[in-house]
Formats: C-alpha cells, structure tokens, sequence
C-alpha cells in the first residue's frame, strides 16, 4: 500500500526543459522527512530504505508493515513521569535514519521490511488492541518512528478519539516540518541525545547533533500550544561521552535550553552491533553522571540497564512521591493535583 509523503520537493520541472537535463530526466526529488534531506533519483530509496522516487512523486512504502507489537509498563520505555504504572501497546518496523554502530536494536533498525518478515495491522487495529489491553497509550518504538510518520499520524489521530495518549521513542532526527506536524498528534516523546559532540554524532551515528538539539527545543516549546510531555535518554558508553565534561555540557543544555524539571535518564551501554569490542559501560560512570545531573539543578534523575534508586522524589523537600521496583510502581500516594502532598512543589508528572 503506497502512500505520498507529505514531505518532499521535487528538483525538476513538469514537462519543461530546465537547465540540467541530467536532473530533468531522473526526475530528482529531495526527500523532506528528516534531517537526512535525501536527494532521491527516480526509481531509487531514500538512505532509510522506506521512501522512494517513484516517477517523480515520493512515496513511504512501509505503511502498514510492522515488525513487532508487544504490551509494556510505560517506564520501559523510559517515561517515568507520563501516565505513570500503566500499559503502553508498543508498536514498531523496521529502518533508521541514523546508523548507530552500538544500536540495541539493530536487527529491526538496519534491517528492511518485506513479506516474510512484517505484519500488516490496520491502524483501526492497533487501537482496538490497546483498548482491549487496558493500556492508556500508544508508543512508537523499537525503531525511529519518524520513517512511519503516515502510519502513525493516521492511527494517533484514532486513538486520541478514543482517548488514548501517543508516544514517541525517537532518536530526534526528523525535519522541522516533519516535527511541526508529529506535534499535533503525539503527546510524549522520550528522545536520545546520543552524544554532546558533532564529532562523535558523525562518526558513532552519522547524524548532526545540532539538529537533534534543536528538535528537542522544540518539542519542549510545544508543551506551551500541544501539552507536550518530553524526557530525554543518553547512553553513556566508556571513554566516548562518560568524561564529566560531556556530561556537564548534556545537562548544562538541558538546564539552558529546556529546564531543570525534564527528566533524563542515564543509561548503560552493554556490547551490541558494531561495538561488541566495547566494555559494558562502568557503573561509576553513570553514579556520577547522575551526581553531577542533580548537583547542577536538573530535578529528576534516573538510571537504566542497571540496579538503582529509581524513586521519583520532591525535588523541593525530598518526599518520597512514586517508589519503584524496576518497572512496577510501588507507591504513588504522594502527589496531588500535581503537586507534592508535603510541601506543595510543582510536580513534572502527568497522570491523566
């Protein structure tokens, strides 16, 4: 099933004669998606492998083939501060936009669809399901959900008719038009701010780290206009983004550009993909980047892929507001009306 992107521009001319034949005759178009901006020849894919130049129109030829659909706590994902304890219907396919060589899930990221390895699912589906399952809420992931924009706007839009929350798990690499649009439709996002470094972007992930920051800038806008809920996840891995400078910068960025109640979430690196030749991430690394984190005023600071006090406390006083055991909350009682039951801080969590 073939579907016209809604993001591209065509480089040619319809039935005139422009001053570059060549481009004329391939019928070049540049693909408006993310940040890639591929320029795409008639009949070939875009670096993502789910947009192609098919005579002159750009077409995503991923909707409706999915990879995997799977039931998870919402903190899985991490978002810890959005409908917290409850079910997110997890729904993902297959491509990327970037080229991670330490990707935890490259057999679905660097892979493409095709009719043995995909499930068809109507977006109609995909709601009835989540319904059916008790969950609160929609989430894109297991893969760069900004390649499935057509698919995901359209079944967003259902779910928000029977009142279900979308979710985002995105590595932050879409265009500004993409991301102006996914605004309207998607209510929290957990992005990956990968590395605070260019270098490190280009090589490691053959992405632009400026893009990615000014994306996160403005999904964190959109909370003013979409009520739009944003955490962020960076991977620390050794000796690549775990010095305390990279860390200072991350949060320096955060504190500057977002603010100090977005939560972040510091995570442990294990050998996958191309870096099987690295260690798993030393866990004083990830103590201490969330020292650092909380030292410079960010309020709410997790770890992941390891055992640790992952409580949501007051960032005010100190009350203990939602305890957890992994994924399972274990006590909730401590907030109301969005505020914290001891002393009355402003709580960074949306429960309905």
């Amino acid at each position: 099933m073939l579907h016209e992107s809604m993001f591209y521009t065509k480089l040619y001319e319809d039935n005139i004669n422009v001053l570059s034949p060549d481009l004329q005759n391939r019928k070049l178009v540049q693909c408006n998606l993310c940040g890639k901006s591929c320029k795409i020849a008639n009949n070939d894919y875009g670096f993502c492998n789910t947009q192609k130049n098919i005579d002159g129109k750009l077409y995503s030829l991923n909707y409706p083939k999915m990879a995997s659909y799977h039931i998870d706590p919402i903190e899985k994902k991490p978002l810890y501060h959005f409908l917290p304890g409850s079910s997110t219907y997890s729904i993902g396919g297959f491509g990327c936009n970037l080229s991670c060589l330490n990707c935890q899930n490259y057999m679905l990221s660097m892979n493409s669809f095709n009719e043995f390895n995909s499930t068809k699912i109507l977006p109609e589906t995909i709601v009835k399901n989540a319904i059916n399952d008790n969950c609160l809420s929609i989430s894109w992931t297991y893969n760069e959900p900004t390649l499935y924009f057509d698919f995901a706007r359209e079944t967003s839009l259902i779910a928000h008719e029977k009142n279900l929350k979308n979710v985002y798990v995105s590595n932050g690499y879409m265009s500004e038009e993409s991301l102006a649009e996914t605004l309207k439709f998607i209510d929290a996002f957990n992005i990956d701010l990968k590395f605070f470094d260019d270098r490190l972007y280009k090589e490691i992930c053959g992405g632009k780290l400026d893009i990615v920051l000014d994306n996160l800038k403005a999904i964190y806008d959109g909370k003013k206009k979409y009520d739009t809920h944003l955490e962020i996840t960076t991977l620390l891995i050794n000796d690549l983004n775990t010095d305390e400078d990279h860390i200072k910068s991350i949060c320096n960025f955060a504190m500057e550009e977002l603010g100090p109640e977005v939560p972040i979430h510091f995570s442990r690196f294990f050998p996958m993909h191309k870096m099987n030749d690295k260690s798993p991430t030393n866990i004083e690394y990830l103590l201490r980047a969330k020292e650092i984190a909380i030292d410079m005023g960010m309020e709410y600071v997790y770890l992941g892929n390891m055992p640790s006090d992952n409580n949501t406390y007051c960032p005010n006083c100190g009350e203990l507001l939602i305890g957890r055991e992994r994924y399972c909350n274990t006590n909730k009682n401590r907030i109301k009306d969005g505020h914290c039951i001891n002393c009355g801080h402003k709580i960074n969590i949306i429960f309905e």
